[in-house]
């Protein structure tokens, strides 16, 4: 893949409805969500109109290089792998990006997408796994969380809190309250790797027997701050 740093170089050979902005694709193990632990291709789109403050992946931001759809599919395939994480950035900011999960879905692979909740995920292929970032107060992006995302959860469907303060942790036992949420969906609280200390908030959990999953970053607990790694 070019260099992240380089501006998006025009493709004319690429038809408009083809064309997928990406800022790489490389193999790793998934550090979150249902498939944590397991050797999983990640595809990394380019942009996001979010500025989330603990976001790790902000040289996703820009650059990026435009591919196809089946370009992309055959950089997966290269790898022999057969989970595939679309991420970003914000994956659903760029159009495009439903034709080439439905595509891996046909190819057979375990597809999941990670996306910020502030962009409709409801037309998602119901084979794709949704992993929804509930944007808390600490975030910075709370007022753009999308609340009709959670029609149509599915119990495959990961709805991910990343805990920054205490604040964070009591503001999302009452929207789990609220919603409901976890009669629709798997639930996990994960603490803001910079801002939490991973022991207080088992505790916090523990302590109120809320029925959510616990989970870190495993990528960051093997490699540290790596971004995206």
């Amino acid at each position: 893949m070019p260099s992240i740093t380089e501006p998006a170089r025009p493709r004319d050979d690429i038809p408009v409805s083809e064309r997928l902005r990406l800022t790489e694709i490389f193999h790793s193990l998934q550090g979150e969500a249902d498939t944590v632990g397991l050797p999983t291709v990640f595809v990394r789109l380019t942009g996001c109109p979010l500025r989330c403050g603990y976001c790790d992946t902000a040289y996703a931001f820009h650059g990026g290089a435009w591919h196809s759809v089946d370009e992309a599919i055959a950089q997966v395939g290269s790898f022999g792998i057969p989970t595939v994480c679309v991420t970003g950035g914000e994956p659903l900011a760029q159009p495009n990006v439903h034709a080439l999960l439905t595509r891996l879905c046909d190819a057979g692979y375990r597809v999941s997408i990670e996306t910020s909740g502030a962009l409709d995920a409801r037309g998602i292929d119901p084979r794709v796994v949704r992993v929804i970032d509930v944007k808390t107060p600490g975030s910075g992006e709370s007022s753009r969380h999308l609340l009709d995302n959670y029609q149509g959860l599915r119990p495959s469907d990961v709805l991910k809190f990343v805990i920054t303060s205490r604040a964070d942790y009591d503001w999302s036992k009452a929207h789990l309250s609220e919603h409901q949420l976890q009669a629709h969906a798997q639930v996990m609280f994960s603490p803001s790797f910079a801002d939490v200390a991973p022991k207080m908030l088992a505790e916090w959990i523990l302590e109120d027997r809320l029925t959510v999953r616990f989970q870190l970053q495993l990528h960051k607990v093997l490699w540290g701050e790596v971004a995206g790694r």
